[in-house]
């Protein structure tokens, strides 16, 4: 039998410090409210900052409709130097002189590496090759070839940074898009190489750093409703007599309830309240992927 959930549900939004891993975010949460279930959708490593969305309780069961949600950083590239992780904490693996590199030069660059682009992940990644994940091999010293993967870059600007050699750079893209992948291969297309240092996490999907609070300052007033926690998430209010239909988990019929696009679909009785998610199916009918309610 499922045990019944205990705790508090919902969904706190994280502005990471320094040296936090993700999970050591998401172990300071579960004790904080003493809530076991504790999940966060999409990993910050442990020196960059800003935006993690850390759900609990039934929120947990959530969480990958918000890990596939696009994203915004800021951070610098440091161009003349690479290292063996991409980023400031690695080994140095080459340098060159790329004190001649404009910013016009390097914006023309970076303006190459927008859009639809294919990226290799780096041997820092959690991505599995051969089952097995990339980071664990590198910890080892083992380098595998990896194939590249398709990502989205919608905006890669480029300003004079703090020093010479030093752009500073804001990025908006898909999730799954590697920021030092982009910042090393940028330094590529100048004809040397680069890496990534200060990087910060500033939106997922619509939840931005202005509204996230360091982990100490969390308190019960921080937590976010199941509804909330998928804002981003198209709408779809049914009446009472189709929320007892939505709590049994039954399919719906998409063109009486206008649920348009390509979903998924947050669906919500009258107050509001977050019932399920559904998703498309190839017919008219949309089908529940996650269930909140119950009958």
């Amino acid at each position: 039998m499922t045990r019944p959930a205990t705790g508090p549900t919902g969904l706190v939004v994280v502005d990471k410090e320094p040296g936090w891993t993700s999970h050591d975010v998401v172990a300071r949460v579960r004790s904080l409210f003493g809530q076991r279930r504790v999940g966060h959708a999409g990993t910050l490593d442990p020196d960059a900052t800003g935006v993690l969305l850390v759900g609990l309780g039934r929120v947990t069961r959530l969480l990958r409709f918000l890990s596939g949600l696009g994203k915004e950083y800021t951070c610098e590239v440091v161009l003349g130097v690479a290292t063996d992780t991409l980023d400031a904490s690695g080994a140095v693996t080459g340098e060159w002189d790329m004190t001649g590199v404009t910013l016009e030069e390097a914006s023309a660059a970076a303006a190459r590496l927008t859009g639809t682009i294919e990226q290799v992940p780096p041997m820092v990644s959690a991505v599995k090759v051969g089952g097995r994940r990339l980071h664990e091999l590198h910890r080892k010293g083992i380098e595998v070839e990896r194939p590249s993967r398709s990502v989205r870059v919608d905006r890669f600007d480029l300003e004079p940074g703090d020093g010479p050699g030093v752009l500073r750079a804001h990025v908006e893209c898909s999730s799954g898009t590697y920021v030092r992948t982009l910042a090393a291969d940028l330094g590529v297309a100048l004809g040397g190489g680069a890496h990534l240092r200060a990087l910060r996490r500033t939106r997922v999907g619509s939840f931005t750093a202005e509204e996230a609070q360091p982990v100490g300052d969390l308190g019960p007033e921080s937590l976010r409703s199941p509804a909330e926690a998928l804002r981003d998430l198209d709408r779809v209010t049914v009446d009472p007599s189709l929320a007892v239909v939505v709590a049994r988990g039954r399919p719906l019929d998409r063109v009486p309830l206008g649920a348009t696009g390509e979903g998924p679909w947050a669906v919500v009785d009258p107050t509001g309240r977050l019932l399920a998610v559904y998703e498309a199916t190839a017919t008219d009918a949309i089908r529940p992927a996650v269930v909140l309610a119950s009958r």
